[in-house]
């Protein structure tokens, strides 16, 4: 009988961690690509939101260029972010869980921020 009465708690937490969840990957932020460089080597800045610290550099300098950038994270989704953004463009975006990843990508190098982020591009 404590089993059945466990059950109507259990079934409340999974719901509520649920929808926890499912706010953060619904939360929308505003970004411009600072970098669209070879082989999906792509820079986000992040001009709107929230976005947890430890995703974004603070301050990272594109070694190539000498520029140093604000807010900025490495495109980690690249098999669906839209060809057609291109750099300075402003978009919105949200997280992505479950980013795509059956796509190919060359392997040249251009520098990009050492922390990384699956994003989606959405209309807003």
């Amino acid at each position: 009988m404590k089993t059945f009465s466990l059950l109507p708690f259990i079934f409340f937490i999974a719901i509520a961690t649920n929808k926890c969840k499912k706010k953060s990957e619904d939360q929308v932020y505003k970004g411009r690509l600072e970098i669209k460089a070879i082989c999906m080597n792509y820079t986000i800045k992040l001009l709107e939101g929230n976005l947890d610290t430890a995703q974004v550099v603070a301050e990272w300098k594109d070694e190539t260029t000498g520029k140093t950038h604000n807010n900025v994270f490495a495109l980690k989704s690249v098999c669906s972010f839209p060809s057609t953004i291109g750099e300075g463009d402003e978009f919105y975006f949200t997280i992505d869980p479950d980013p795509v990843r059956n796509c190919s990508v060359c392997m040249a190098y251009y520098p990009k921020p050492p922390k990384s982020v699956a994003i989606k591009v959405v209309n807003k």
